[in-house]
């Protein structure tokens, strides 16, 4: 039977949760000083209509402060232009697109904030169940790795074989390839391949956020279609409600829809390039400060990166003297590559 702990790393100016299946990540959290609360999944807020388009039968909501989101109707409940409503956040935005909110009923008043969403312990409690998390120095290893998971692309299978994890605006693209897995069988090497597949990309799926429609090509040709249908069920049963699955095609391939609720990794952690932001690198900057800090109590740290990353750590270095005392100094360096951090005591 699946086993499901969680764990909180509480950083400076970035809080890290996640869930463990098993031992291996499958969700990941990221919250950082200054994120807007009221576009956060489960976030309660008044709003006020800012347009509605009748024919996509979808208004645009002003949230206050700046933040927007949009709303579906019913053709007989058409909201008005400037009405107060109260809604709750159902997915967050993503690039390109504006949070969508649940439409709970009419209101009065400005914009405001209502009732704040579940906070990360309540969230990970949800998704895991009750217990204590595992926190400190593993809490910390542990989000490190659950990060570096999210960021790759290709991904291992238990047994051989790997699976390509590509999301486009349209779609989330899988590939499964056997690879060199061992067996006797060509067709039994492929059907263990194809439903190790889906059990492992549907974890992963969650890891990185990813939701939407998704396409799986699955590896080789005449499958048994009622097992690999069973077998998605099983594997995206933890992301119900709203999972849609269709049988698998002539081509091979397998469509499913699962919901999109938080912000995808990748979002948070890279730019639309597909580098890491300046603000996740200045993070990572200060969690080496951290360690060395402790590895050399009482010693002079010294920090090169490149001078966007040094930029952006600025308020978190603000954080990190008023814990550990103003006894490091952060150079940038044009130099030194995007992604070189480099950090030593004295």
């Amino acid at each position: 039977m699946s086993r499901r702990t969680y764990f909180i790393d509480e950083g400076l100016g970035e809080t890290r949760g996640g869930v463990l299946l098993d031992g291996r990540p499958e969700r990941l959290l990221i919250q950082r000083t200054g994120d807007s609360v009221r576009l956060a999944l489960g976030a309660r807020l008044r709003a006020r209509v800012a347009h509605v388009e009748p024919a996509l039968a979808m208004a645009f909501l002003d949230l206050g402060e700046g933040a927007e989101a949009s709303v579906s109707f019913k053709p007989d409940a058409r909201p008005r232009q400037g009405e107060a409503l109260e809604v709750e956040i159902r997915t967050e935005p993503r690039r390109g697109k504006l949070a969508t909110a649940r439409l709970i009923g009419p209101a009065q008043g400005a914009p405001a904030l209502l009732s704040p969403p579940p906070t990360m312990l309540d969230q990970l409690r949800h998704m895991a169940g009750e217990g204590e998390p595992i926190t400190g120095r593993v809490a910390r290893q542990l989000a490190d790795e659950a990060e570096a998971e999210a960021l790759e692309i290709i991904h291992p299978l238990p047994g051989g074989g790997t699976i390509a994890i590509e999301p486009t605006r349209a779609l989330t693209a899988i590939d499964v390839d056997v690879g060199e897995r061992k067996g006797n069988e060509a067709k039994r090497v492929t059907r263990q391949a194809n439903m190790a597949a889906l059990a492992v990309a549907a974890r992963l799926l969650r890891l990185k956020g990813l939701g939407g429609l998704v396409v799986f090509d699955m590896a080789g040709r005449g499958h048994d279609g009622a097992a690999l249908m069973a077998a998605a069920r099983a594997a995206f049963n933890p992301d119900n409600p709203g999972v849609s699955i269709g049988p698998i095609s002539r081509f091979g391939t397998i469509e499913l829809t699962a919901p999109r609720r938080s912000r995808p990794v990748t979002e948070i952690l890279l730019d639309p390039s597909g580098r890491l932001t300046a603000l996740t690198l200045a993070h990572r900057l200060v969690r080496r400060l951290e360690a060395e800090a402790v590895a050399a109590p009482g010693g002079r740290l010294e920090a090169t990166c490149s001078p966007e990353v040094a930029e952006a750590a600025q308020p978190v270095l603000k954080l990190l003297a008023a814990r550990i005392g103003a006894r490091f100094e952060v150079k940038g360096d044009p130099a030194l590559g995007w992604e070189q951090i480099k950090v030593h005591a004295r």
